[in-house]
């Protein structure tokens, strides 16, 4: 089962891998067109998805604590990873002229926080099988976005390291969490808790926001 386990994970992947155009903001950073005050705005949805997609992650780890114990352990690293990240993404804004002040008086943008309010319904609803080859399948393209960004980051606008640790803690790749995924994915199958159609909807679903979220920043 556990090489089902990666196939269905590599296979829902590659089905939804995003094509060029769903992030319509990665070249203009890239190139370093896009202008600070994007990157501002950037910095303060972000902060809104990582502290919401922590509930939710800690919301799963519970609800799946008794019957998916593999997979109440995927959510438990998911949760662990977003407060890592929240620390070096308060960096990152502090580099981008964001203060306190402008964090707290920031108005949330629909587009951007799409994604967000979805992994909350998973929270609710979602079987945590298909919650973690869903969440899994849409990391790939989320990682390979941060990668692009730390590097721009550097040579384009000349931010330290320290400013950039956000977008390389997503880059950098991580054996345990692909390793809990797997077992995740296995633990759900061999007990009829998983569900295939509904995982590649849930995929398809959190691919659609995270273009949305790209797409509203990139029409600032």
């Amino acid at each position: 089962m556990t090489r089902t386990a990666g196939h269905l994970l590599d296979t829902l992947t590659a089905k939804l891998a995003p094509d060029p155009d769903d992030n319509p903001l990665l070249p203009l950073i890239a190139a370093g067109t896009a202008d600070r005050a994007t990157l501002a705005v950037l910095a303060l949805e972000q902060h809104l998805v990582i502290a919401s997609d922590q509930r939710s992650f800690a919301r799963l780890a519970q609800r799946a604590a008794t019957e998916a114990p593999a997979s109440a352990a995927f959510f438990r690293l998911l949760a662990d990873g977003e407060a890592v990240a929240a620390g070096h993404l308060t960096v990152f804004a502090r580099a981008c002229g964001v203060d306190e002040e402008r964090a707290a008086a920031h108005e949330p943008l629909p587009g951007c926080q799409a994604y967000p309010s979805y992994v909350a319904r998973l929270a609710l609803e979602a079987a945590p099988a298909d919650a973690v080859l869903a969440l899994t399948a849409n990391f790939a393209s989320w990682g390979g976005y941060c990668a692009t960004i730390a590097r721009a980051l550097r040579h384009h606008y000349d931010f330290t390291d320290e400013a950039c640790a956000f977008f390389d803690f997503f880059a950098e790749p991580s054996p345990d969490l692909d390793k809990s995924a797997r077992t995740a994915v296995e633990e759900g199958g061999e007990a009829g808790r998983l569900d295939e159609r509904l995982a590649q909807r849930h995929g398809r679903l959190l691919q659609s926001y995270e273009s949305m979220f790209w797409s509203t920043l990139a029409r600032l």
